[in-house]
């Protein structure tokens, strides 16, 4: 019976690491990537609150800054610079597409996740 507990254990700790592994990017030096907002497929990241309005939660993990840019049909919304260590919470539209942006000479380390926006009662 304890080996079952166990196995069970470690069954959710490799679920829950898997988990956390999927919404972590490190990006090569001069690149930009769509991270959410065009869809299955095109998409970077897997946003379970497509379609809707949401918060994307951006973390540097990495040494360097970068930068994450908030588009809508092609025209440049809002841009934010992420510094070493910092996290920025970000109201995205349904209709918003998420960019991360490097600088020209250094690689970046970023998590992003996304929460619902929950209504007032």
């Amino acid at each position: 019976m304890k080996n079952i507990f166990v196995f069970l254990f470690i069954c959710l700790f490799v679920r829950v690491n898997l988990y956390s592994q999927e919404n972590k990017f490190e990006l090569d030096a001069n690149v930009n990537m769509l991270m959410t907002g065009k869809g299955k497929g095109q998409d970077g990241a897997i946003n379970p609150y497509y379609g809707q309005d949401c918060y994307a939660i951006v973390k540097n993990i990495g040494n360097k800054k970068f930068s994450i840019r908030i588009q809508k049909k092609g025209k440049i919304i809002k841009t934010f610079t992420i510094l070493k260590g910092q996290l920025k919470k970000i109201k995205l539209l349904k209709d918003q597409e998420l960019y991360l942006d490097t600088n020209a000479k250094y690689k970046i380390k970023a998590t992003l996740d996304f929460e619902e926006i929950k209504l007032k009662q």
